[in-house]
């Protein structure tokens, strides 16, 4: 973060009735793009909407595969690290309340009604302008905070790199299934192991168990800081028309090309182009930005896709051969890189 833009800490309530002081309504709701599992609640304070989100790790899966008990979205907050790039990026949030739950492991997080300005939920190919901006926001965001360093305790590069293995996935099969989710994963990792050539089969495997070499690989390029979800639930345009980014889950230090390979996985359906080409608008906007892509770009992609099929393999496995086939071609170039 440049000395120009110090980053602002913002406080912090004690409990969830100081969050919402004078709330004249409250009442709970599902979101049918929420898969988390965290509760959510409408909130009405002098006459405006809200939403109001509990998170803890006992009820969100989420949290659990990435090991937050710090609750993130509080810590993000608290930091000022929200506001880090608000000219372009509106996330929404007015207050959290923090130390809720068991061993205080929990928060809420008050925010202004933005289900108005989301993408609609459904299969429709987003408007490639509206595509395109949002990949110039990720690249704005990295660029802005390019060497940023982790010293809050957020969601580590490894852990990123294990969601959905076996040992997660044990936890809930433990928990007898609470999210429909992880069992729709378990189910598509025997689908992986179907459909995929052995060589592909081989290293994902390993990587699940150990995601080390991946990171160790990506080492030596460039981190920043990340959203870490910018799935289009998540995303949307403001009447102002900055983008709308909520759901602050999963922040942390990461790879800017992290944050592509997670948004080409989780929103291929809807992409209004070929991902080669979202790729090479991606670096576009990241060299426009200032963050020069010459000695590293290509390497961490590659590392960087081979890491998305290590998470999403099993999502991919679920769908058609094209889809299936391109993933496990990146999975080639990035473990030439390990």
């Amino acid at each position: 973060m440049s000395a120009e833009r110090p980053l602002r800490p913002r406080p912090v309530a004690a409990s969830v009735e100081e969050l919402i002081a004078g709330a004249t309504r409250r009442e709970a709701f599902l979101s049918s793009d929420s898969k988390s599992g965290s509760e959510l609640e409408h909130i009405v304070i002098d006459g405006e909407p809200y939403v109001l989100k509990h998170v803890h790790v006992d009820g969100d899966w989420t949290m659990r595969f990435s090991g937050d008990v710090g609750c993130h979205p509080i810590q993000v907050w608290s930091a000022g690290l929200m506001d880090c790039y608000a000219e372009r990026i509106d996330h929404g949030v007015v207050g959290v309340a923090a130390g809720l739950g068991r061993n205080g492991w929990g928060g809420a997080v008050l925010m202004r009604d933005l289900s108005g300005d989301l993408v609609p939920p459904g299969d429709d190919t987003i408007p490639m302008a509206r595509h395109l901006t949002y990949l110039d926001d990720i690249a704005g965001l990295s660029a802005r905070m390019l060497g940023w360093r982790d010293e809050l305790g957020l969601v580590p590069l490894a852990n990123r790199w294990s969601w959905f293995n076996q040992a997660c996935l044990g936890v809930e099969e433990a928990r007898g299934w609470p999210d429909p989710v992880p069992r729709l994963a378990a189910e598509g990792w025997n689908r992986f192991a179907e459909r995929v050539p052995s060589s592909v089969l081989c290293v994902v495997d390993d990587l699940r168990r150990d995601p080390g070499p991946l990171v160790e690989a990506v080492g030596g390029t460039p981190t920043t800081f990340v959203h870490g979800d910018w799935k289009l639930g998540n995303v949307g345009t403001a009447s102002d028309g900055r983008t709308v980014l909520i759901d602050w889950s999963y922040p942390g230090e990461a790879p800017p090309c992290y944050e592509l390979a997670w948004y080409l996985s989780i929103n291929q359906a809807r992409l209004p182009h070929a991902k080669e080409d979202a790729i090479t608008a991606f670096r576009a906007s990241l060299d426009g930005h200032g963050a020069t892509t010459d000695g590293w770009y290509e390497r961490q992609l590659a590392i960087c896709l081979l890491g998305s099929l290590v998470v999403f393999g099993w999502e991919k496995a679920l769908g058609d051969d094209d889809e299936l086939g391109w993933w496990c071609d990146r999975a080639r170039e990035g473990t030439a890189c390990l």
